[in-house]
C-alpha cells in the first residue's frame, strides 16, 4: 500500500496539508479538488520531492527520503514541464534511463516500449523544442513509465491533449491498472475522472474531505437526498401517489408535466416502491434514472 500516517507539511505559516492519513492500492485514484486543495502537495510528499512537517510517509515499503530506492518503484508526470535544450524524444528517455543502470540493449527496449505506449515512435527522432503541447505531455508521459514503475502519480496528465489522445491515455491507464499498477492523479476534468477512477479522494484547503468509489462517498451524504428524474405519461399522478411515501421528501413536475425529480432520503426504500407502482400499472415510464450519482454532484455537495 501507499500509506500517510498523519501527515502535514506547512510551508513557513502557509497549510499545505494538514493530517492526512491515507492507505492506496493498485488501481486509479484520483485526487480532485479546487486549486491550492493540497493535490499536488500530497503527490510532491508520495514523490520524495518534498517531506513531511509531521507524519510518516511509506510507499510500497518504502520511504520517500530515500531517493535510490524510491526511482524504481515510481514515476512522476508532473504539471509543468522542463525539457534539455536540443534533445530528442528519444535522447531525452534515454539520458534519464541511464540511471537506471542496465545493459545498453536492455535499456534501448525499454526507450521504444515507452515510446510505443505513449504513441510517439515516429516523432522520437524530432527535437522535443518543436513538440506541440500535448506531444509534450505525451514524452512526459513516456518518461515516467520508461523504468516499468510498480506507482505511477501524475498531476493533469490529460491536460493540453486532443481527444484521440485523451482517449488513448485513459485506455493506457485503464490497462496499466488491470496489471496491477498504482496511479494516482490530479485532474480538473470531472467526468473523465468519474469513468476513469477507482477511487476518489477529495481535497479541500489541505485537509481531506472524502474518500473511496464515487457511489460510496454519494451513499454517505445522508444531509443530500438522493435527485431521481422520471420521465412518464402521468406525471401529475405519479407525484400524488409518491408523496405518500416516507422515504420521499419532495418531488417537482417538469415544467411540460412530461416527468419529475424526486427527492429521497432513501434510495433503496425509493426503488423499491418504483417496482411496486411499476408493476401495478396505469403508468407508462420512458426513463428512471439518478440525477446526482457522479462525481460532479458529489464535488459541488462537498465544496460547492
Amino acid at each position: 500500500m501507499i500509506e500517510f500516517d498523519g501527515v502535514s507539511k506547512f510551508y513557513g505559516e502557509i497549510l499545505g496539508v494538514n493530517r492526512v492519513s491515507l492507505a492506496i492500492g493498485p488501481g486509479i485514484t484520483s485526487l480532485v479538488g479546487p486549486n491550492g486543495a493540497g493535490k499536488t502537495t500530497l503527490m510532491n510528499l508520495m514523490t520524495g520531492l518534498l517531506q513531511p512537517t509531521r507524519g510518516s510517509i511509506r510507499v510500497l515499503g518504502t520511504s520517500p527520503s530515500d531517493p535510490e530506492a524510491l526511482f524504481r518503484k515510481v514515476g512522476y508526470c508532473p504539471l509543468f514541464d522542463s525539457f534539455p535544450r536540443g534533445f530528442t524524444g528519444r535522447e531525452f528517455i534515454e539520458s534519464y534511463l541511464a540511471l537506471y543502470g542496465d545493459t545498453r540493449a536492455k535499456l534501448r527496449e525499454m526507450v521504444e516500449t515507452a515510446l510505443d505506449r505513449v504513441g510517439l515512435t515516429e516523432a522520437a527522432g524530432r527535437k522535443v523544442d518543436g513538440y506541440s503541447k500535448g506531444m509534450r505531455q505525451r514524452i512526459r508521459l513516456a518518461l515516467a513509465i520508461a523504468h516499468q514503475p510498480e506507482v505511477l502519480v501524475l498531476d493533469e496528465p490529460l491536460n493540453g491533449l486532443d481527444p484521440l489522445a485523451r482517449a488513448e491515455v485513459i485506455r493506457l491507464f485503464r490497462k496499466l491498472a488491470d496489471d496491477g499498477m498504482y496511479l494516482i492523479l490530479s485532474s480538473h476534468i470531472l467526468h473523465e475522472v468519474d469513468i476513469l477512477s477507482d477511487r476518489v479522494v477529495v481535497l479541500n484547503n489541505g485537509y481531506v474531505l472524502a474518500d473511496g468509489d464515487v457511489a460510496g462517498v454519494r451513499q454517505e451524504m445522508k444531509q443530500h437526498p438522493a435527485q431521481i428524474v422520471i420521465r412518464c405519461d402521468q406525471a401529475a399522478k405519479l407525484a400524488a401517489r409518491l408523496f405518500g411515501e416516507p422515504h420521499v421528501v419532495e418531488v417537482k413536475l417538469h415544467d411540460d408535466r412530461g416527468g419529475l425529480l424526486v427527492k429521497s432520503s432513501d434510495p433503496d426504500g425509493f426503488y423499491i416502491a418504483m417496482n411496486r407502482i411499476v408493476l401495478e400499472g396505469g403508468i407508462q415510464f420512458d426513463s428512471i434514472a439518478p440525477a446526482d450519482d457522479d462525481l460532479n454532484a458529489v464535488y459541488q455537495y462537498l465544496i460547492g
